[in-house]
This record gives structure tokens, C-alpha cells and sequence, in this order.
């Protein structure tokens, strides 16, 4: 219940600050202001917009199959938040300690794929039905290399806790020898195995499709879809498969940060006199330990998440085959050598 409280209203700020940076961001690359109008420099605009959704009238159309149509957006939001109950936010706080949570966070945001059907299926509309199939043909297909990807880091680690992958990229881990027993960033796992710069690149382009997000947003292509498989919903509904579209980045982001850019640890690193590593990450299971933490694994994820709105703006939609044909000819034989490297470099370095 304690992480429940703590995780929600963490969701909903991250989601309504990264919102108000991509429609600030998006305006920069166009030159224009964007929101400057509601609140200081237009901050308070993501909640003027919320409240819109919020107070817009719930419209469900006559032909729809009403029970599917009500739930889908519950299980699409409900599969988004659960993957959150594994992120360790700090050395000393993870929700549900689980030695199995990468496997978790792999099979739990696969149920999206379901409200996904249920709400292009139940509209009966065909264009929400085209961009329900687009969406579970995308997000199946590039499952794979992000299941690649994140294996090659768990070969590497021998583990599928997330927080034990944490501790393993902290000065703290006994398994640290050379720069990496300094801290910081030489302890991540990126750069104490650089070959897995490839692994974060087919993870990072991965991801961003299973997010839908640009150039993958072709199960909600406005020129060809309408809106896609939220076609026919409105209001509150849709408020929620807009959350849980930003929470899916935002889960995928925290990911990425734990898997290869150290989690919740400090970018500074221990040299000689100066503890930097030590101070910036706080004691475990202290005040300072959860700042720390919660700081540094949050500024990871939404520099990641910057650089996906920065992405959206800047490079056109892809056609579907062009997408196929990026998963399987290339994505996944990289995910596929990133194994094999890992592999290699488990027997040869450890």
C-alpha cells in the first residue's frame, strides 16, 4: 500500500512533466512558444489539459461491445503500472523484491497487447480495428530484440533482480577491480562491457516502438487512422491510454537506466581523497540513500525520455514494412551478436 502511494502520484508527476517538456521541446524545434499562458512559462498547462479530458462527456458508440470497451483502457493501464512494482527507486526501497523481476517487467507489460484488442476490437469501428492489429503486429515483433538486449546484460550479471544488478554497478559490489573500483560511471555496466552500446541501441529503438511512440506511431497514424485503436474513446478513457502511453516510456526509460547506466547510482566516482560516489549516493536505507537514489535513477530515465520526445519531432513516420524489415533484418541479428559477445566475454573476463 506504501509503494502504491508512493508509486501513483510518481507516475502521474512524471507523466505530467515530461508532457509539458515534449510540447515545449516539440515548439523550440519548430520555433514556436508553445504553453505560456496557464501558470509560469505555461507549467500549470498539462493540468488544465487533464482537467479538460477529465470534464469531457464519456461517449461510447451504440454498435461498440460495452463491457470490452469499458475495461480495455483499465488493463491497459493496469499492465503499465504493475511493471513498476519491481523498480528499485532506491538502494533500500523496491516495492516487491523479486528475484525475478526483469522476467516480470518482460511478461507484465505484454498484457497491454490484450487491452489493446479488446479496444480496437470492441469499437467496431474499422480504423480502430486496423490500428488494434498494427499494434499488436508491432509491439510482438519488437518484444524479441528487447528480450535479446536486456539478455545480454542479464549473461553479464547472472541475475534477474533488478536491484541486485543495481549493487552490482555500486561501488559497494566485490566484484569491482581496476577503474571500476572507483565507482561511478566506470562501474556501469555500459562501460565495464562497452560492447553493450549495441545492446542499448537495439533497446532504446525497440522500446521506442513498443511505446508507439515516432517514427513507430503507426498503429495511431492520424493521417491514415484517425487516432488508431482510440479511435472511439473519449474523456476519461482516453485520459487513461494517454497515461498509460507516458507511463510505458517512463517504465521502459527506468529499464534502461538500471540495466546499463547504473540504476540508482552515482555517476561520480571515488578518486583518492575525494568520496564523491559515496557522498552523491547516501547511506543505504537512509534519508540521504532514497534523495540519492530516487535523483540519480529518475534523471537517467528522463534524459532518456527527453531524448524520445526529441526523436518524435525531428524524424518522419515509417511505413510498416520499413518497420518489419528494421526489426528483423537488423535489430534482431544485432540483439542476436550482443549475445554472443556477452557470452564470450563471461567466460573470457570472469
Amino acid at each position: 500500500m506504501i509503494a502504491f502511494l508512493i508509486y501513483l502520484p510518481f507516475l502521474l508527476t512524471g507523466v505530467l512533466i515530461i508532457f509539458y517538456f515534449e510540447r515545449k521541446l516539440a515548439a523550440f524545434i519548430q520555433d514556436r512558444l508553445g504553453p505560456s499562458h496557464v501558470g509560469k512559462f505555461g507549467m500549470l498547462q498539462p493540468i488544465a489539459d487533464l482537467g479538460k479530458l477529465v470534464q469531457k462527456e464519456d461517449i461510447i458508440p451504440a454498435k461498440a461491445d460495452k463491457v470490452l470497451f469499458k475495461a480495455a483502457p483499465f488493463l491497459i493501464f493496469i499492465a503499465t503500472f504493475a511493471g513498476f512494482v519491481v523498480v528499485p527507486l532506491s538502494s533500500a526501497f523496491q516495492p516487491a523484491t523479486l528475484q525475478t523481476g526483469v522476467f516480470f517487467i518482460l511478461a507484465i507489460i505484454s498484457l497491454d497487447v490484450i487491452g489493446i484488442l479488446m479496444a480496437g476490437w470492441s469499437s467496431n469501428n474499422k480504423y480502430a480495428l486496423f490500428g488494434s492489429m498494427r499494434a499488436i503486429a508491432q509491439v510482438v515483433s519488437f518484444e524479441v530484440p528487447v528480450g535479446l538486449a536486456v539478455l545480454s546484460v542479464v549473461m553479464l550479471c547472472q541475475t534477474l533482480d533488478l536491484q541486485e544488478i543495481c549493487f552490482q554497478q555500486s561501488p559497494m559490489s566485490a566484484n569491482l577491480d581496476g577503474l571500476q573500483s572507483l565507482g561511478g560511471i566506470f562501474a556501469w555496466n555500459i562501460v565495464k562491457a562497452p560492447f553493450l552500446v549495441i545492446a542499448y541501441i537495439v533497446f532504446y529503438i525497440a522500446t521506442l516502438a513498443e511505446c508507439n511512440r515516432a517514427p513507430f506511431d503507426i498503429p495511431e497514424a492520424e493521417s491514415e487512422l484517425v487516432a488508431g485503436f482510440h479511435t472511439e474513446y473519449s474523456g476519461f478513457r482516453f485520459a487513461k491510454f494517454f497515461l498509460a502511453e507516458y507511463g510505458m516510456m517512463l517504465l521502459v526509460s527506468l529499464l534502461g537506466a538500471i540495466l546499463f547506466f547504473g540504476g540508482w547510482n552515482s555517476p561520480f566516482p571515488n578518486i583518492g581523497g575525494f568520496k564523491l560516489g559515496t557522498w552523491t549516493n547516501g547511506t543505504i536505507g537512509s534519508v540521504s540513500g532514497h534523495v540519492w537514489g530516487a535523483f540519480w535513477l529518475v534523471t537517467k530515465a528522463f534524459l532518456a525520455m527527453l531524448v524520445q520526445v526529441w526523436i518524435r519531432w525531428t524524424f518522419p513516420r515509417i511505413r510498416v514494412d520499413q518497420m518489419m524489415g528494421l526489426c528483423w533484418k537488423y535489430l534482431t541479428p544485432f540483439g542476436l551478436l550482443s549475445i554472443i559477445i556477452s557470452a564470450i566475454w563471461r567466460i573470457v573476463f570472469f
